[in-house]
């Protein structure tokens, strides 16, 4: 599904999981989106992070919106899930088939990669982690991954930092990783620094909302773009 010029793959949860095991085994660099109202409207704007999405190996439906969406065009989403719930998934699917991790955390974020892993492990005791905080500000061809042998890498510098830091990481060489997704708050929610909305409100498509009252000064330019400009853009988008 194309949703102003941005592809979103419209798979149910469990072909999502499908997909993720599937990469996890295919020994090649594989990058996921988990695709917002908020990523659709940046990609108008930002050629290169619209390029990158573009050439993700899949795209994930993650918010209410995206839903509408695809209601607007005629077609039924199958699923969407918030990056939140998939990170979880992934690391239950690492610590099953001993798959290690590596965090890039943002350094002037609120949850350091090692504070996260503390968090991680409470969950998932028999995982291995490794991890770096890194300034997002600094140029991303400065960066060199350890050599380590991690399959999986997660990183939190909210997009569209975070898909253009993981894609300079593809043509590195000597790098065993199989999947790399960006993961914005994920890592607050893990360590507990910023509550999760209840699960019914994440049901009904109103996790927006908590956010909000959560974070109000730091949320209303994004919210207004996701729940105004957003459906305006989507309404007066030519149905091809």
């Amino acid at each position: 599904m194309d949703i102003l010029g941005v592809k979103i793959d419209n798979f149910s949860k469990r072909e999502i999981l499908q997909k993720v095991e599937s990469f996890l085994v295919e020994e090649k660099f594989h990058q996921i989106a988990t695709v917002n109202p908020e990523f659709i409207l940046k990609a108008q704007e930002d050629e290169e992070f619209r390029n990158i999405i573009s050439d993700c190996d899949l795209n994930v439906a993650d918010g209410v919106g995206i839903l509408f969406a695809h209601l607007r065009f005629g077609k039924i989403l199958k699923a969407r899930m918030a990056g939140a719930d998939l990170v979880e998934e992934i690391l239950k699917l690492a610590e099953r088939n001993n798959h290690k991790v590596f965090l890039v955390a943002d350094a002037n974020a609120l949850s350091s990669w090692e504070e996260t892993k503390v968090a991680i492990l409470k969950k998932y005791p028999s995982l291995e982690i490794f991890g770096t905080n890194f300034d997002k500000r600094l140029p991303f061809a400065s960066y060199q991954l350890p050599a380590t042998d991690y399959e999986i890498i997660l990183c939190s510098f909210g997009a569209p930092a975070q898909e253009k830091f993981l894609h300079s990481l593809k043509s590195q060489k000597d790098s065993r990783i199989r999947l790399a997704i960006g993961v914005g708050g994920s890592f607050d929610f893990l360590t507990g620094k910023i509550k999760r909305a209840p699960k019914f409100l994440r049901i009904i498509g109103l996790e927006w909302l908590w956010r909000f009252a959560q974070e109000p000064k730091y949320r209303a330019r994004r919210i207004w773009k996701a729940v105004v400009i957003f459906p305006i853009k989507v309404l007066f988008y030519p149905i091809k």
